[in-house]
């Protein structure tokens, strides 16, 4: 009697080792699986970690640059004498003005083309108008002078002077270098507008 229940106790002890056997088999072949299609996955798949550097301009900040208006660069001081003679039968008359003016030089946003200035990846490109004088009426009529005057001289005259003079200072103040001066000062100024908003690669330049 006491063997029988010896060997059922034996059987018993038996099937409980079989089936934790069973239990810790089960986990590790689910394991097993679990790496195996991980590895799967990993092998078969390609995980790409790009940086986009690309900037953009805003319609609103564009249009709050073009608000600026006429932008000055250079500002030329200059004074021209001109002269006229008239002769007659009893002799010379003549007549002989200094004049004085103030030319500046910049240019108008309003004179942009479309796209004057937009995104191309990491960089912001400016097409600036052309530089030109911002102020065609510069010729100070208060500080004109008569140099030298003999004889009798009509408004009409005097005008004809006064357009001369306005054609030498215009000669003489959009020279290349004075254009050249106040192109580089443009660069720079608009530069360090672009800069203070931000942006950093900034190319400019200057339609023809």
């Amino acid at each position: 009697m006491r063997q029988n229940k010896n060997k059922g106790s034996s059987s018993l002890i038996a099937k409980l080792i079989k089936r934790k056997l069973l239990i810790v088999t089960g986990a590790i072949a689910a394991a097993l699986s679990v790496l195996g299609l991980g590895l799967w996955i990993w092998n078969t798949s390609s995980f790409d970690v790009t940086q986009d550097d690309r900037i953009d301009i805003t319609p609103t900040q564009i249009r709050s640059i073009e608000a600026i208006g006429q932008w000055q660069f250079l500002t030329i001081s200059d004074e021209e004498m001109v002269d006229t003679v008239r002769h007659g039968f009893f002799g010379d008359d003549q007549l002989v003005r200094i004049y004085y003016g103030t030319i500046r030089l910049g240019i108008d946003l309003q004179d942009t083309r479309p796209g004057w200035i937009h995104s191309d990846g990491d960089s912001i490109k400016v097409m600036l108008p052309p530089v030109k004088i911002l102020d065609n009426d510069f010729i100070d009529e208060a500080r004109t002078r008569s140099f030298s005057e003999s004889g009798h001289w009509t408004e009409a005259d005097r005008e004809a002077l006064y357009q001369r003079a306005e054609t030498k200072m215009k000669a003489r103040c959009l020279s290349e270098e004075n254009l050249r001066s106040a192109r580089e000062n443009g660069s720079r100024q608009f530069y360090r507008l672009l800069r203070s908003m931000g942006y950093e690669n900034i190319i400019i330049r200057y339609q023809q």
